[in-house]
C-alpha cells in the first residue's frame, strides 16, 4: 500500500513558475514508478509526466515538453514536478500516482493522491 500526499499548487500568472511535490508513505517508493496527472473542468484526466522506479527513464505529455520536468528524491520519498512557463490551459487538478515498476509509464496507476489545484492567470 503507499499513500500520497500532494501538499502546494496554488494560483500563478501566465509565464510564471510553480513546483509540486508529492511525498509517499511506505518502505517501497523506490520500486515505483511515478506519474502526474491533471483534470480541467469538462475535460478527461490526462498524463502529464512520469518518471520510472529507477529515475532513469521519464515520460512527458506533448503540451508540456520542455516546460515541465519531473523528478524524485529516494531518500526523501519524494516526486517533484517543476512547472515553468505556465499557461492559462495548464490550469487543473493534478493529482500524484504510483505503480509498481517495472511497467509502462502510460500504464494505469493503482494508487493516487486527493490532488492539488493549480490555476494559471492570464
Amino acid at each position: 500500500q503507499v499513500q500520497l500526499v500532494e501538499p502546494g499548487g496554488g494560483l500563478v500568472q501566465a509565464g510564471g513558475s510553480l513546483r509540486l511535490s508529492c511525498a509517499a508513505s511506505g518502505r517501497t517508493f523506490n520500486n515505483y514508478n511515478m506519474g502526474w496527472f491533471r483534470q480541467a473542468p469538462g475535460k478527461e484526466r490526462e498524463i502529464v509526466a512520469a518518471i520510472s522506479w529507477t529515475g532513469y527513464s521519464t515520460y512527458y505529455a506533448d503540451s508540456v515538453k520542455g516546460r515541465f520536468t519531473i523528478s524524485r528524491d529516494k531518500s526523501k520519498n519524494t516526486v517533484y514536478l517543476q512547472m515553468n512557463s505556465l499557461k492559462p490551459e495548464d490550469t487543473a487538478v493534478y493529482y500524484c500516482a504510483a505503480k509498481r515498476g517495472p511497467a509502462a509509464l502510460t500504464s494505469v496507476y493503482d494508487y493516487w493522491g486527493q490532488g492539488t489545484q493549480v490555476t494559471v492567470s492570464s
